[in-house]
Parts: C-alpha cells; structure tokens; sequence
C-alpha cells in the first residue's frame, strides 16, 4: 500500500500544478478525474489544493484497479 511517506509527498497539500508533475498528467486529464470523482480537490479560498492523502489515496486506487484486473 502506498502511504504518503513512501511516497515522498513532504507537505500536507499541493496546488493544482504541483498535483500536475506529482501524477504525471495534463491539466484537463486531472480535472476529468475530478469531475469523476477520483480525486477530491479541496478549496482555500480561490486556491485548489490536493491533500496528499487524497493523492496517496487515488494512486492506491489505481494500483488496486490494475491488481483486479
């Protein structure tokens, strides 16, 4: 299982940008797992942020997804 410490992810939320080069996607590829409920954003204000649990947990999800398979 993947946890945010294995994962290297230090800080407790990342911007949409960081969230970006973390998961290795476009832009509109994360905001289409957003509108499909793979990944919660959560807003600060104007900002979106991605908490690392959430990352950690839609790679666990992925990685439990290709296992099914």
């Amino acid at each position: 299982m993947l946890t945010v410490q294995n994962l290297g992810l230090s800080k407790a939320a990342y911007s949409v940008n960081e969230t970006l080069n973390i998961l290795s996607v476009s832009r509109t590829s994360l905001y289409e797992m957003v509108k499909k409920g793979s990944i919660r954003p959560t807003k600060y204000g104007k900002k979106t942020l991605f908490l690392s649990a959430d990352i950690a947990a839609f790679l666990n999800n992925i990685r439990n997804a290709e296992v099914s398979q």
